[in-house]
């Protein structure tokens, strides 16, 4: 399949495709949710006899051609459902993470102005009700913000008031038996759509502050799909697990748009904490996902092993050693001697296989990361144990994608190549600019920031990079994130925070450098689990996180894992203090966004303290915490930090 000049006019809408599926593979599955340990099952025609019912029921209800229903809970049939009912009539779809909390889902309902909301559980309708009361009480009535609120997991809202809560299966009822209710008015308001209505409000990662709402029209979203599977084609009998947040466009990418173009199924795990089984179960071809599930991944992996017998470790060892050899040789070279590539099958019979099949990865033709950089390290060990894992760059304003990894021309240290009908070129300061018909419309009520980002048709990203000899793009860091060194060399904070977070005893890094700051210096927080599992090996107690954080074996860990970094890195640039966090970085606490990037200047800002003793003369700086008790009793808390310096900085 490659990308059309033009969409064709019976499947240039989300809507229209689904029709034709239903149309073309009525019988076969399109979702597959698990519930209580039981895959169901939803074909394509039941797939779109739901969206038509549901979508009488909100034009029943008084939804209209565009305005906004936003969708907020884990990933189920019922969002997509919902999503597509609403552009099916001409109205826009805007996902909200389901971890947001209140104050959050309040401003994006809020700002967007959306009229419903599709809400899973009592969590997330006790969110939507906190916005209501609010609204009412800003106007006195309420009438013009949120007119009701549609869950579908029912548990715990029997005592809730009625007045603006309906389950999903009454909206489909309402649907169903409305009196005007026919098989055409459907159809005909499907036709109705046009490549260039706005299907999505996709919230930015608001890395600088409140996300923005980039309006992202079915021409973007199809636009796009039809590039990405004229690179990597993909089949209507292929599986894809959809466990990332449908608010996230990366999923909304793959499972929302290439999924209705191709017509594979899409499968949704039971909880959060099945994710890994499930994959295991369905066998996915095809995965996408941000650089910290494969750093997940890969840290589990190396405590498993430390974990495992002597033996164990010792073919895992020589099987990796022969992993990286064959995966280097292949991707340089594109073909390997013969008695390496014995050893390499001889790995994979004794190693790999399993290792890919405990992952859930044993049927993967292709795997991708994108959304923030992925370490070179990270990259190397997926080749190494034969999982074709590639980047892919883009953001929200570009439909997700503009630049993927081709099979045959992979390098560790790019992102790869543009997509057919995208152009990408190197602006001033080094910015990274792209053009497409991916590239979206404009940002929802902000017509300031619509003007900063789209200039002559070109998007200005506000990512610095620079294209190699191959042409393919090398993506630095955010523009703003770029350190000049006190020797003039410019270098990315993310490139050696990476570096940092292959340790799998650290979680999060957030390094600091250039500028004001005469040198290099680190934030690191530990990862809990996999420290904690490290320290009661060696018996060394603990209580909480902050407790540790501040063992001296632990300091050591980073100390070492800290100097083996330095030793790749120029002399300028290498890490000479660092300091482990007494807590976890959260986006509830606004230091990460929804999708887990770090937001560095308001780390820098809130933990001042921290920064500023990092680059002064001692080797420990006490914090003191207040904390607030149920009774209304407050108490202080001091903890003492330390700060470490690597023998090579």
């Amino acid at each position: 399949m490659t990308a059309p000049d033009a969409l064709p006019r019976d499947a240039d809408t989300l809507p229209k495709l689904l029709l034709r599926n239903a149309r073309d593979r009525g019988g076969e599955i399109a979702l597959r949710e698990k519930e209580f340990g039981i895959w169901q099952s939803i074909t394509w025609a039941g797939y779109a006899e739901r969206v038509r019912n549901f979508a009488r029921g909100l034009v029943e209800l008084g939804l209209k051609k565009g305005e906004v229903l936003a969708v907020l809970g884990d990933n189920r049939p019922e969002w997509l459902i919902a999503q597509l009912a609403a552009q099916a009539i001409g109205a826009r779809s805007l996902g909200v993470y389901q971890d947001s909390v209140a104050l959050e889902v309040h401003y994006l309902i809020e700002f967007s102005g959306a009229r419903f909301v599709i809400a899973e559980d009592q969590e997330q309708v006790d969110k939507l009700l906190e916005v209501r009361d609010e609204q009412s009480g800003s106007d006195g009535h309420g009438h013009h913000g949120l007119a009701g609120v549609i869950y579908y997991d029912p548990r715990g809202l029997a005592s809730y008031p009625r007045d603006v809560l309906l389950g999903f299966p009454e909206v489909e009822e309402i649907g169903r038996s409305a009196a005007s209710a026919t098989e055409a008015d459907f159809e005909s308001w499907v036709a109705a759509t046009r490549a260039d209505d706005v299907a999505l409000l996709s919230t930015t990662s608001g890395t600088t502050g409140k996300p923005k709402l980039a309006m992202l029209s079915h021409r973007n979203l199809l636009a796009m799909a039809h590039s990405f599977v004229s690179i990597d084609p993909m089949r209507s009998d292929d599986e894809f697990v959809s466990f990332l947040p449908l608010a996230w466009i990366g999923e909304q990418m793959i499972g929302g748009a290439c999924g209705l173009l191709v017509g594979f199924a899409l499968n949704f795990p039971e909880e959060p904490e099945t994710v890994q089984q499930d994959i295991r179960e369905i066998g996915p071809h095809m995965m996408f996902s941000p650089p910290r599930i494969w750093e997940n991944m890969v840290s589990d992996v190396q405590v498993r092993i430390e974990d495992s017998s002597w033996l164990k470790r010792q073919v895992y060892g020589w099987a990796l050693e022969v992993g990286y050899r064959s995966a280097d040789t292949l991707l340089e070279h594109g073909r390997q001697p013969a008695l390496l590539a014995f050893r390499r099958a001889l790995a994979n019979a004794c190693c790999f296989f399993w290792l890919r099949d405990k992952l859930g990865l044993r049927r993967i033709r292709r795997a991708y990361t994108g959304g923030a950089a992925l370490g070179p390290d990270i990259f190397r060990f997926f080749h190494a144990i034969g999982v074709n894992l590639k980047q892919i760059y883009g953001q929200t304003e570009v439909s997700g994608i503009s630049v993927v990894h081709r099979d045959d021309d992979i390098k560790f240290q790019t992102v790869g190549t543009p997509v057919p009908g995208a152009e990408v070129r190197i602006g001033e300061g080094g910015e990274i600019l792209t053009r497409s018909p991916s590239v979206f419309l404009g940002y929802y009520n902000n017509e300031e920031a619509t003007e900063d980002a789209l200039r002559d048709g070109w998007l200005y990203s506000g990512d610095a990079g620079y294209l190699d000899e191959d042409g393919h793009l090398i993506v630095i860091d955010r523009k703003k994130d770029v350190m000049e060194l006190h020797d003039g060399t410019r270098f990315s904070p993310q490139f050696i925070e990476n570096k940092l977070k292959f340790s799998p005893y650290i979680k999060e890094a957030v390094v600091f450098g250039g500028g004001d700051y005469p040198f290099v210096t680190s934030l690191i927080t530990i990862d809990f689990a996999n420290a904690g599992k490290w320290a009661e090996r060696r018996q060394i107690p603990y209580t909480t996180f902050t407790d540790l954080a501040q063992k001296s074996g632990i300091y050591k860990l980073a100390l070492e894992h800290t100097e083996r970094i330095n030793a790749d890195l120029p002399e300028s640039a290498r890490i000479q203090r660092l300091l482990l966090l007494h807590k976890e970085l959260d986006a509830d606490d606004s230091e990460l966004t929804r999708t887990r990037k770090v937001r560095r200047g308001f780390i820098a800002e809130r933990y001042r303290l921290l920064v500023d003793a990092l680059y002064g003369d001692s080797d420990a700086v006490e914090i003191r915490n207040r904390i607030t008790y149920q009774d209304g009793r407050t108490a202080v808390l001091q903890t003492r930090l330390r700060i470490a310096a690597p023998e090579n900085a």
